[in-house]
């Protein structure tokens, strides 16, 4: 039978997965490629950046749908539910034996799959509106419906013929041998959604598909000595820290030694702070791996994502859930849920790694690396790359030289020194700075590569304004920085505004938009989601908060400084400075200041303005 849709991977490569198609498995993609219009894809065990859903379907004009199939025999073995120590629990007993199986709870599985889905990898769909274009379904292939629906009662949201019913189906082996495809898939039929489009599908297809990039798409990733002797080798302990300035290379050298471990198959988790980041790390990582499919092997979290999936894989998500009512949740974060993983972990079903790898590792407390330890394979590789001169979040100063000992490290830090990113000029900017505001005993100042100093010209600019024009100020900004765009190799999707908070920042989108200036931001109470929708790669104007661009890099910078009282506000306006790109073409930076604190060295800006003077374009 030929198949005229997409199906992946192809089926002649079905006997290469990683988890052999049990006969569940195979029925239910005979039903699909039978019954389903041939507009919706068909993804089997897609490697949804760790995330193992048995199926995706995906169409543009219709939605998004993900299953979980189930191949138990519900009259072979006694299955049942009973109040364990986070409420109900699945239960099986074999031969007088009886054991939990909430780690395998089907309901469970898929609706973390629809949440993280609708939450980070389709994060372009409407809140509210969006849900209702993702089906999460069970399917029980070689069991009744009914006996399912009873045993999956407690777990389910939704009872038959109830709103919103259709978009959590439960079916079982008459649906399946019968072809009764709208009563696995009740949305099967959908042609015209409001809610999706092929915007929308192309995001999740980023991550349900390994990245297609030939040769001539992509550039090698290239090293200097010191960086590729620490991308090509390992400590014996399997142990190692990295320290250096901002463009210095840290994330780079991750990325390179991710890639060459992956290359020779082996697992690694990448942990960040920032979700922000991962884009950013994840094109890096695939300019150093053999093949484009490697990527598999490397998966992107954040620490409190990777709890999350840690309890929720030792069927504890009830208890996750419990931890944020009425709890701190600065105390939950930091604290609760780290101890909770940390139990969690040990046990057997939890998925290890060959390599973990930490970046940003300033802004982790020594309690959360100690918890990613454990999911670490013995004799793997530990890797934490920091720069205590960005420690925005206050949480350097707990790396003292005893916690470090107690987290496995030993001798050194291995140094980078160079900065590779700035342009002299503003290199020198950023020292001055951190010389002048910042912790002596923290400060790691950047050094400028020898015989770069008239390769990378960049202006740099500093306006002074009050609170109250702060805004107008930084939306014209960004109109006089339009004007250096299609020349130079830059567009006006090059312009990067950051910003301290988050209220400020809407304020300049809201501004731009009225002069239907199109922003891609990441402030609203949904900016979890709309920070996994932020990537460089996107044609519009970037918006975002100085927090979540650490890592990144700019030619076309604005950011706005409401606020220098505090040692973590100095230390993100350091981070702010220190994100500007050099380039041979020219790069371009303002500093748009309301904080009196700074305002004598805004001065020895070579363009100094107050707000009278920068209020009209």
């Amino acid at each position: 039978m030929m198949d005229d849709r997409v199906i992946s991977p192809p089926l002649a490569q079905l006997a290469k997965l990683r988890q052999p198609l049990t006969a569940g498995e195979r029925a239910v993609l005979q039903l699909f490629r039978q019954h389903l219009p041939k507009d919706w894809e068909i993804y089997l065990q897609p490697h949804l950046n760790g995330l193992r859903p048995d199926f995706v379907l995906l169409n543009p004009n219709g939605g998004i749908a993900v299953f979980e199939v189930k191949d138990w025999d519900l009259k072979a073995m006694r299955y049942f539910t009973k109040k364990g120590r986070y409420g109900h629990e699945l239960w099986a007993e074999r031969n007088g034996e009886e054991f939990c199986i909430q780690n395998q709870n089907p309901v469970t599985k898929v609706n973390l799959y629809k949440k993280e889905i609708f939450d980070l990898y389709c994060p372009r769909l409407k809140a509210n509106t969006g849900w209702a274009a993702i089906t999460a379904g069970v399917i029980f292939p070689f069991a009744d419906v009914d006996a399912v629906k009873s045993l999956l009662s407690p777990f389910l949201k939704t009872q038959d013929g109830e709103k919103f019913a259709q978009y959590q189906p439960v079916s079982g082996i008459v649906e399946v041998t019968a072809g009764k495809i709208l009563d696995v898939f009740p949305e099967a039929n959908r042609t015209n959604s409001k809610i999706m489009s092929k915007g929308y599908a192309d995001d999740l297809r980023g991550w349900l598909l390994e990245p297609d990039l030939s040769s001539t798409q992509r550039t090698p990733l290239v090293l200097d000595r010191n960086q590729l002797s620490l991308a090509e080798s390992r400590t014996e302990s399997g142990y190692r820290r990295i320290k250096g300035p901002a463009g210095s290379g840290k994330s780079l050298v991750l990325a390179a030694r991710a890639a060459r471990l992956a290359n020779e198959g082996k697992s690694v988790l990448v942990a960040t702070f920032n979700i922000t980041l991962w884009h950013y790390l994840r094109d890096l990582i695939v300019r150093g791996l053999d093949a484009p499919e490697k990527l598999k092997n490397v998966r992107f979290t954040h620490f409190h994502l990777w709890c999350k999936h840690v309890c929720y894989d030792a069927g504890w998500d009830k208890g996750y859930e419990r931890l944020w009512h009425s709890n701190d949740p600065r105390e939950v974060l930091n604290t609760t849920l780290p101890l909770l993983a940390d139990e969690a972990v040990t046990l057997p079903n939890i998925e290890r790694y060959d390599a973990i790898f930490v970046d940003e590792g300033q802004d982790y407390l020594p309690l959360w690396w100690s918890v990613l330890r454990k999911a670490c394979n013995p004799g793997g590789e530990m890797l934490l790359v920091a720069d205590a001169t960005q420690d925005v979040y206050g949480t350097a100063s707990s790396w003292t030289d005893e916690a470090m000992k107690g987290a496995g490290f030993g001798g050194r830090w291995a140094q980078l020194a160079t900065s590779y990113r700035l342009p002299p000029e503003a290199l020198g900017l950023a020292r001055n700075f951190a010389e002048a505001f910042l912790p002596k005993d923290a400060i790691d100042l950047p050094e400028a590569e020898q015989g770069s100093l008239d390769l990378y010209p960049c202006r740099l600019r500093w306006v002074q304004c009050s609170p109250d024009t702060a805004g107008a100020v930084c939306s014209n900004e960004i109109l006089s920085l339009m004007r250096q765009t299609g020349k130079r190799g830059l567009a006006n999707a090059d312009i990067t505004m950051l910003t301290g908070d988050m209220q400020s920042g809407m304020n300049v989108v809201n501004r731009l938009d009225e002069y239907d200036i199109n922003v891609v931001n990441t402030f609203g109470d949904d900016h979890r989601r709309r920070k996994m929708g932020f990537y460089m790669g996107d044609t519009r104007i970037k918006a975002t908060t100085l927090h979540s661009f650490k890592g990144w890099e700019s030619r076309l910078l604005v950011i706005y400084v409401p606020d220098a009282a505090h040692a973590q506000s100095l230390a993100l306006v350091y981070a702010g400075l220190t994100r500007l790109k050099r380039s041979q073409e020219g790069s371009w930076l303002t500093v748009v200041c309301s904080a009196p604190e700074l305002h004598e060295f805004g001065r020895s800006f070579p363009d100094y303005a107050d707000g009278a003077s920068a209020t009209v374009v």
